[in-house]
C-alpha cells in the first residue's frame, strides 16, 4: 500500500472537530501507515459533538520521536492544544526536522505557535486569517496550500485535497528511519 512502512500522529484535544481526526486516522490506516493518536495526557478526549477519541501515547512520551507526518485537526481542539508546551514542542521538532506537517482548520494556530509558519505561505479557517498573517504566514484562500513539507488546509470539505497532498508529499519524500 501507498503509505506502507510510515508512522503518521494525530494530535487531539477535546474539542476537535470529528471529521479532521476520523478522516485522516482511517485513509491513513487504509493506506497501510501506523497511526499513533497523541493528546496532551494519554486518554479519551471528546468532540465538539461528544464523539470520543482516545489519545494512546501523550505527548510528552511522544516529543522526542520523528513520525514521517504530524496532522493537525481543527475544531477548538488546537486552542487548547496550545496550552501544552509539549505539544508546540513535538510541531516545532517536525518543522524543523524536515517532517510532513499538516494542518487543517484551526489547526494553523498550532502552527503559528511553534513560530513554524514565518515566511511561508498557509491557509486555515478563515477566522484566523489574521493570526497567521501576524504570526509571520502569508495568508492564502485555498483548499490546500503546500509550501515544502508544511501542508494547510481550511476545513472539513477540504479533506480530500489536504489528504491527497498529505500522501503526495510522503510519496515524494524518502523513508527517513525516527531518531
Amino acid at each position: 500500500m501507498e503509505l506502507s512502512g510510515r508512522s503518521i500522529a494525530i494530535l487531539v484535544e477535546n474539542n476537535y472537530q470529528e471529521m479532521e481526526v476520523w478522516y485522516p486516522i482511517f485513509r491513513f490506516q487504509e493506506g497501510g501507515a501506523e497511526v499513533s493518536i497523541i493528546g496532551p495526557v494519554a486518554g479519551r478526549y471528546l468532540s465538539k459533538l461528544g464523539y470520543p477519541v482516545v489519545a494512546d501515547t501523550q505527548a510528552d512520551m511522544a516529543k522526542g520521536k520523528l513520525f514521517d507526518a504530524l496532522i493537525i485537526p481543527g475544531g477548538f481542539a488546537p486552542d487548547l492544544m496550545r496550552l501544552s508546551s509539549e505539544m508546540i514542542e513535538m510541531v516545532g521538532h517536525h518543522v524543523e526536522k524536515g517532517r510532513v506537517v499538516a494542518a487543517i482548520c484551526h489547526g494553523s494556530w498550532m502552527l503559528a505557535s511553534a513560530n513554524a509558519i514565518r515566511g511561508k505561505r498557509v491557509t486555515g479557517a478563515p477566522s484566523i486569517k489574521d493570526d497567521l498573517n501576524n504570526a509571520g504566514g502569508h495568508y492564502e484562500d485555498a483548499e490546500v496550500v503546500c509550501d515544502g513539507n508544511l501542508i494547510t488546509s481550511r476545513k472539513p470539505s477540504d479533506l480530500p485535497a489536504f489528504c491527497r497532498a498529505i500522501v503526495s508529499t510522503l510519496a515524494s519524500v524518502s523513508l527517513r528511519v525516527a531518531a
